[in-house]
């Protein structure tokens, strides 16, 4: 089991009149190999929870487990949990500082204290999984497109080989071509290597697409957790939490309630498309 929460609990400023608790009591597993997509409206705990998951915040209560170790007991090494726990914050080339984008990239594995050597191939197999070409490695990353800095700030955590993908909306403020180039090399990176990764995003057509798994936050606690089908089929509940299903899952209801006979549990535009082939007869090349 690659991460175990029990009974997480996390107040900001205890004992003051500024007082809030940020996480209530939330418990979950992940097992190695997942794809997580974390999801809840804003405030609603998302970045305060995955900020623990490698140690940054300590907890008012409960316990947090990394491969069956307490990351808070005394004698752990967060440091190297951190290595194996990569955390990629949101709009994460604002972190971009090195003259050179292939020295932005050394910069983690150099801090492990690996031999050059290493770190150069890291460095190197990191910028080839995200997609950057070495044509750009010996530029100033500030000359870059918004879409290639977030792949050298993703690959500068990749260098550091973790065992675990955390991604906090990885896409934010990027063009749609952009987006989907992030997040299929992410996906990528997922079968090539079997990665844990934790997904936090906004876009419930990319959590439908993408994850295996699905954890809701709301007001700091778990509201739901299963396959992004079990999940969407609460709709209704998950808009009264302020967010809501992949608009293909409207679409669909709304044809159900006019007599289409389509599948209920459609998240996506392909299962969408293969079934309104499959209720009007046709073969999946009548329509391109």
């Amino acid at each position: 089991m690659a991460i175990k929460v029990e009974n997480l609990t996390f107040v900001y400023n205890p004992g003051t009149a500024m007082e809030q608790k940020a996480i209530n009591d939330v418990s979950f597993e992940i097992p190695d190999g997942q794809f997580v997509g974390l999801i809840g409206h804003t405030g609603s705990g998302k970045s305060t929870l995955i900020q623990h998951l490698n140690g940054l915040v300590k907890p008012t209560g409960g316990k947090i487990y990394y491969n069956g170790e307490d990351i808070y007991a005394e004698g752990y090494s967060l440091r190297q949990l951190r290595s194996k726990v990569g955390l990629v914050f949101q709009y994460p080339e604002h972190q971009l500082f090195e003259v050179d984008v292939f020295s932005d990239v050394c910069y983690g594995p150099r801090n492990l204290g690996l031999s050059e050597t290493e770190i150069r191939n890291r460095a190197e197999d990191a910028l080839r999984l995200v997609g950057m070409k070495e044509k750009y490695w010996d530029q100033s990353p500030f000359e870059l497109s918004g879409g290639q800095k977030r792949r050298v700030a993703i690959a500068g955590v990749l260098a550091m080989n973790p065992e675990v993908l955390i991604l906090d909306e990885p896409t934010a403020g990027l063009d749609p071509k952009g987006r989907d180039e992030i997040l299929d090399q992410i996906e990528a990176l997922h079968e090539a290597r079997g990665m844990t990764i934790i997904l936090v995003s906004h876009s419930m057509e990319d959590m439908a697409r993408y994850a295996d798994r699905l954890l809701v936050m709301n007001h700091g606690e778990k509201a739901f957790d299963g396959t992004p089908k079990e999940i969407f089929r609460h709709y209704q509940e998950l808009e009264q939490m302020g967010l809501a299903a992949p608009q293909v899952t409207y679409v669909i209801h709304a044809l159900r309630e006019r007599g289409v006979k389509v599948d209920e549990d459609i998240t996506t535009v392909e299962e969408a498309r293969k079934s309104l082939l499959k209720v009007l007869g046709l073969g999946e090349g009548s329509i391109c």
